[in-house]
């Protein structure tokens, strides 16, 4: 086992985002970061959630932590990037990482995860150090999670449940924190288990006991069995709610479409500058925060071409490494903003160790939930920062790939100018005379058509350009009036 040293980010770590105007009204963003300082964890405070009676909620309490990793292919420095933002995901989270232990095996131990003559190395560290969590870089069965637990002495956590407890922590509108309760439901319905003997409910009836009388003493419920089937009962609420909201959020988007109005999503690695990018295109104001998974509920933004067509910008929830399944499935009607986008702009973190890494973990999201087809944009984001030799590599690999810096600014024209590039053209080209006292539909040309050409003449405005083909028979209609 090998320990690596804990790095801590420098006193000059940059901010994220453009800095607000003198004398601007604090955003939304802003607003939301503040909250979040005011509300950061307490020492000795737990994270339970205390929802559903007596489904046993894991107490995360994760204050002073130790991280612990299994090296099981890849080279040292996969292994360091790993662990790295696994640190990262736990300072998120409002951790203090106090060691970083590896240990290199074919595959994780099936019965305490690092194997068993090692537990007790993390047991001696845990002792010196004070920690009272350990967190594993990966997912743990419940054996593990009771094996490791009774041999170290302190709560044990994975990688799946550190996400899910900042998502819970993150999560704002009614939707995101009922789709963060679905995946905590759905994970922790595969890993309850008994505790002890206070458990133990398999009288029927009235227990069994004085007065039961015959008939009324039978199998009965376990706790367990207890616990699942309220989990399953919140499970199927949560899904019933999440599908109302669902059709709301469908419904605005099947209004854009009936407006021909084209959608842009903003993906990429959690961490990446999603958030300061959309604010740098569209002065959305949206929280701008140096942590991971900072923004879970999406904005949509409008904003217009350099020819005035109007378009919308989505920022969406961060992906990372082993995204847990579960937070795929949970959030699956947020990731539809991506699926149901004409196109995507894929930010990448060009100061990050592996950027190619986070490239291939964002791609096999968006393959799984069917976003492979449309048109990409690659944004290296963090340009100010980077190696130059690093974003030159990127340029090189990537097609439609824009260098840019949202601390700075650098790169937004031509990264607005690639994005107006790949939007869809509309698909009738028209030539009409639009006689002036219909200046609605002049504006609707502008707004959501590509005009080639302008002429204003005695009989009213003629329009040279590329409309839907509802405005298109529109503007026939009126032409032929006109005549």
């Amino acid at each position: 086992m090998t320990t690596s040293p804990r790095p801590s980010p420098g006193p000059d770590a940059r901010p994220q985002g453009p800095e607000p105007l003198p004398g601007d009204e604090q955003t939304t963003g802003e607003l939301e970061r503040a909250e979040r300082q005011s509300l950061r964890r307490v020492a000795g405070l737990s994270t339970e959630l205390q929802d559903v009676t007596e489904v046993e909620y894991r107490s995360l309490r994760l204050e002073r932590v130790v991280l612990i990793g299994v090296w099981t292919s890849g080279s040292q420095r996969d292994a360091d990037n790993s662990v790295a933002e696994l640190a990262s995901l736990a300072e998120t989270s409002g951790s203090a990482v106090l060691e970083v232990l590896v240990q290199r095996r074919q595959r994780p131990d099936p019965a305490t995860y690092i194997g068993s003559g090692k537990v007790t190395e993390v047991r001696e560290v845990v002792e010196a150090s004070g920690a009272d969590t350990v967190i594993c870089d990966g997912e743990l069965s419940s054996a593990q999670l009771r094996n490791l637990e009774e041999r170290v002495g302190v709560k044990v956590v994975d990688r799946t449940m550190l996400i899910l407890d900042i998502f819970a922590q993150h999560a704002q509108s009614r939707e995101g924190r009922a789709q963060v309760e679905l995946a905590q439901l759905d994970y922790l319905s595969q890993r309850l288990r008994g505790w002890g003997s206070s458990l133990s409910r398999q009288a029927g009836g009235r227990g069994g006991g004085a007065g039961g009388g015959v008939g009324t003493r039978g199998p009965g419920e376990t706790k367990l069995e207890t616990d699942r089937r309220r989990i399953r009962t919140r499970m199927s609420r949560l899904r019933r709610d999440l599908a109302s909201m669902a059709t709301a959020r469908e419904t605005k988007r099947a209004e854009r479409r009936r407006r021909e109005v084209p959608a842009v999503a903003v993906a990429g690695y959690t961490n990446a500058g999603k958030s300061s990018l959309l604010n740098q295109l569209t002065h959305a104001g949206v929280l701008v925060e140096d942590a991971l998974f900072a923004t879970l509920d999406p904005a949509v933004r409008r904003t217009r071409t350099s020819d005035g067509r109007l378009y919308t910008l989505a920022d969406t929830v961060g992906f990372v490494r082993h995204l847990p399944h579960e937070l795929v499935e949970a959030f699956r009607s947020t990731l539809e903003e991506v699926t149901e986008a004409d196109v995507v702009v894929h930010v990448v973190d060009g100061s990050h160790p592996d950027p190619e890494g986070q490239i291939s973990a964002v791609r096999a999201v968006l393959a799984d939930i069917g976003a492979t087809t449309l048109p990409e944009v690659v944004a290296i984001n963090k340009t100010d920062a980077a190696d130059p030799y690093v974003v030159t590599r990127l340029l090189r690999n990537e097609r439609s790939a824009v260098a840019v810096s949202a601390y700075t600014g650098a790169g937004i024209d031509e990264l607005r100018q690639a994005i107006e590039d790949a939007l869809p053209h509309p698909p009738v080209e028209v030539d009409v005379v639009v006689p002036y006292e219909r200046g609605a539909l002049v504006s609707a040309v502008h707004s959501t058509g590509e005009v080639l050409d302008v002429e204003h003449l005695g009989a009213g405005t003629r329009m040279h350009a590329r409309v839907s083909e509802s405005l298109a028979a529109e503007l026939d209609n009126v032409a032929t009036l006109a005549e």
